[in-house]
């Protein structure tokens, strides 16, 4: 027999109660969800994060303290394979991009029907990013065809392009080998790049080297 699969482990971050608490009734209504916290800012999610280890955080943006921006970028740095869907109300392009290229892996509207919560969590566990029907329209498509890369993946992106491995790499940003290799594994999947070799080629081809000192 198999064995059944894990719950998703998931941390609701936003600090009007109400909010939080009625998506965490919806989200408990589903027996292969678990809501393992509620948060109130992105500071607490950062302090807790290694004791929590969620699968998935539904990340507000506008929080006193640390907002949901921030956030997102810290605990990507520390923990980048947990995936981090923005719950918003604004739809305007620019929150929307500016989210997607600090690393979040989706973007729901906080008035979207309690299925499509489900549906998001589901999609950016696959390791896909989602955009509820909303979002998806206020963005061009080229915002749409490729997700943006983080300021840390375009980092990573540069010293893999300049030959270093990720042991070299994670010494010289003073990271984990294996935070390295999520970053790489990440790179690939959004770029659509299945070897090293492809990911320098994309670098030289998208002017990531110049000005780096690097030849060839």
């Amino acid at each position: 027999m198999t064995q059944p699969s894990a719950p998703t482990r998931v941390v609701v971050v936003d600090d009007h109660p109400m909010v939080a608490e009625g998506i965490t009734a919806i989200l408990e209504s589903y027996d292969d969800l678990r809501v393992i916290a509620t948060l109130s800012d992105g500071q607490q999610m950062i302090d807790q994060l290694d004791s929590l280890s969620p699968d998935v955080i539904l990340m507000d943006l506008n929080m006193p303290g640390m907002g949901g921006l921030s956030a997102t970028e810290i605990i990507l740095e520390l923990r980048p394979e947990t995936r981090i869907l923005v719950l918003s109300m604004h739809d305007s392009p620019e929150y929307i991009s500016t989210a997607l290229s600090h690393g979040a892996m989706g973007y729901v509207l906080k008035d979207v029907p309690t299925e499509e919560i489900r549906r998001a969590i589901d999609v950016v566990m696959s390791g896909q990013r989602y955009l509820c029907t909303g979002a998806t329209g206020a963005l061009n498509p080229a915002q749409e065809g490729r997700e943006a890369l983080t300021n840390r993946e375009q980092t990573i992106l540069l010293q893999l392009a300049q030959g270093r491995s990720n042991k070299e790499v994670a010494l010289a940003l003073d990271i984990s080998v294996r935070t390295v290799e999520t970053h790489r594994k990440n790179l690939k999947r959004k770029l659509g790049i299945s070897s090293t070799a492809g990911l320098t080629r994309y670098a030289l081809e998208h002017g990531v080297l110049q000005g780096t000192g690097v030849n060839g």
